[in-house]
């Protein structure tokens, strides 16, 4: 559903203004919007998800590792599709604090695609470089959002998640590198164009959430504090948006229709997109591909 489509309908969580923001933004951040109790049972069920990673020794399909990870002291970058790992993420991404949020940018019918727990642990995990997403999972129409919770908080010196504001309405940029690698990430040339003063950057206490349209670019700084900054990524679209390439992260959750109906048309943005490779080839972690393409321009 394009953005017209979804200002026909009232908001049910977000003011008129609030909605406006996103749109004109690309963003939007809400301080502590979601409550105690389900940070409660969002944090027994990391804790849970997390032990279970004491046994990797290295990173698979759910546990990306951070350097230094062991039983002892487990250090996680990512648990991907924590809804497939344990219940109580389900049932938050598809209860109605999500659901109605997701509505008021994405109209009533809304669509789950997949989710990412960035874990992000502290005393130095790395950062993730400027990026825009919807080149990785390309849909019929740009109305995918990525919503992320922050579950303890984040201060300025966890690595919270930066914006360019308006960069939704400019040009998609390449994510592969100069070497033809797929890197998920602007190449130098394109992220020099970035000033630092129009940067954005989202704290606040836990339940901290904010909306992330596909289009914005975005990254992250290293975690310089001794405290992990786990934060909870699940991506929905309006219900008339298809994936049309293969993702690289499934789920059996994918394209459940969380809220509403499920569509009878398809809506179509004629704005073209980026196509990342194959991933039916075997998915590559985001920040394994960064790393690599870093290393490979380090050699040239």
């Amino acid at each position: 559903m394009k953005p017209q489509d979804v200002l026909k309908h009232k908001p049910l969580v977000l003011t008129e203004d609030q909605r406006a923001a996103y749109f004109r933004d690309g963003y939007l951040v809400l301080e502590n919007y979601v409550s105690a109790e389900w940070l409660g049972r969002l944090r027994g069920a990391m804790t849970e998800v997390v032990d279970r990673s004491r046994a990797e020794t290295r990173s698979g399909d759910v546990f990306v590792l951070e350097q230094g990870h062991s039983a002892s002291d487990p250090r996680l970058h990512r648990v991907t599709s924590p809804q497939d790992q344990h219940p109580a993420f389900w049932d938050f991404m598809s209860d109605p604090i999500m659901t109605d949020l997701v509505a008021d940018v994405v109209g009533p019918d809304v669509k789950f695609h997949h989710a990412k727990l960035n874990v992000k642990a502290g005393k130095g995990s790395r950062e993730f470089k400027w990026h825009q997403d919807i080149q990785a999972w390309p849909h019929t129409d740009y109305s995918p959002v990525t919503v992320g919770v922050y579950i303890d908080g984040c201060a300025d010196e966890q690595g919270p998640l930066a914006f360019v504001p308006g960069s939704h309405e400019g040009p998609l940029f390449t994510m592969y590198d100069e070497k033809g690698g797929f890197a998920v990430a602007l190449r130098e040339a394109d992220a020099r164009q970035i000033r630092e003063s129009e940067v954005k950057r989202a704290t606040g206490g836990p339940g901290t959430t904010l909306l992330l349209n596909c289009r914005t670019i975005h990254g992250s700084t290293q975690n310089m504090s001794s405290a992990a900054r786990p934060l909870l990524l699940p991506v929905y679209s309006s219900a008339d948006s298809f994936c049309y390439v293969p993702s690289p992260i499934t789920s059996p959750h994918m394209g459940d229709i969380v809220r509403g109906k499920p569509a009878t048309y398809a809506s179509f943005d004629l704005r073209p997109c980026e196509l990342p490779p194959d991933w039916r080839a075997g998915y590559r972690a985001p920040w394994s591909l960064q790393q690599e393409a870093e290393k490979a321009r380090m050699a040239m």
